[in-house]
């Protein structure tokens, strides 16, 4: 009789063991229709406007599951050779004729996905209020790196202190300035370095991005624009392999949204004009 009990005791001690196991499978199961971990995202940026603008798509990216981090970097020059190695997955600070440089001369591919904004490049001085007032032999800074020095050119051509031989776009120099009524005295530089040197410069050519640094306001402050409509949008750039994926896709849209182009019009009053 013992025997017995103990053999029933025995059998449903091991039904319980089952019954256990069994009930600890659906647990998994559900583990497995969890939603995934957020997709890490590491996007290189200028101070402003730029990573202002990347903090109004952090939120809107978390809701689509993408956990983005925006690294400052305070000189561009670093950006896209960072991008290049793979320190950080895009990078947005640039515009087009500046990315198909640093491609040409680094034998690089990087790409870009969209276009998100127009930073119209201005004149400003500390030392005058108009371009009349210019003198002869005036020092004028510019930056220093291809595309944005010839684009400064173009500037100062629109400006009519310069002309520049036909067809000198973007990729203009000194050498292809062919007259200078004023005998302007041209001096490049690291464009970050432009906002203080109006100390000693008698009028500088600065992107809106450096201006704002420099607590300079591109509406009210330059003395001189170019037009808002020029080819210079800035843009999300990406190494080719990463161009379709899901989650630059949706930083792409992100930075095309109803959010940041209100965030745009509302912070920046023409300085930054969205150009989608």
């Amino acid at each position: 009789m013992k025997r017995g009990l103990i053999l029933i005791a025995c059998l449903l001690l091991l039904l319980t063991s089952v019954v256990g196991c069994s009930n600890q499978q659906p647990a998994a199961e559900g583990d497995k229709n969890a939603q995934p971990a957020a997709t890490k995202l590491v996007v290189g940026a200028t101070a402003k406007p730029h990573a202002e603008i990347l903090e109004v798509v952090k939120p809107l990216l978390a809701k689509e599951n993408v956990d983005l981090e925006i690294k400052v970097f305070t000189d561009y020059v670093l950006l896209n050779p960072s991008l290049k190695d793979g320190q950080i997955d895009a990078n947005f600070f640039q515009h087009i004729p500046y990315l198909d440089d640093y491609n040409a001369k680094n034998n690089a591919d990087l790409v870009w996905t969209v276009k998100v904004h127009n930073e119209p490049m201005g004149v400003y001085s500390k030392k005058i209020k108009n371009l009349d007032e210019l003198t002869t032999g005036a020092k004028v800074g510019i930056p220093n790196d291809a595309t944005n020095g010839g684009r400064a050119l173009m500037v100062l051509e629109q400006a009519k202190l310069i002309t520049l031989k036909e067809g000198a776009g973007v990729t203009a120099t000194e050498n292809d300035i062919i007259e200078n009524p004023k005998k302007i005295a041209i001096i490049a530089m690291d464009a970050a370095m432009l906002p203080r040197t109006l100390e000693d410069a008698d009028i500088c050519v600065i992107n809106s991005n450096y201006a704002l640094e420099g607590n300079l306001n591109p509406v009210t402050d330059a003395i001189f624009s170019e037009p808002k409509d020029s080819p210079f949008a800035n843009v999300l750039a990406v190494r080719p392999a990463d161009k379709d994926k899901e989650a630059i896709v949706k930083l792409g849209k992100a930075l095309q949204s109803p959010e940041v182009k209100k965030f745009l019009e509302d912070n920046y009053a023409g300085s930054c004009v969205p150009s989608f």
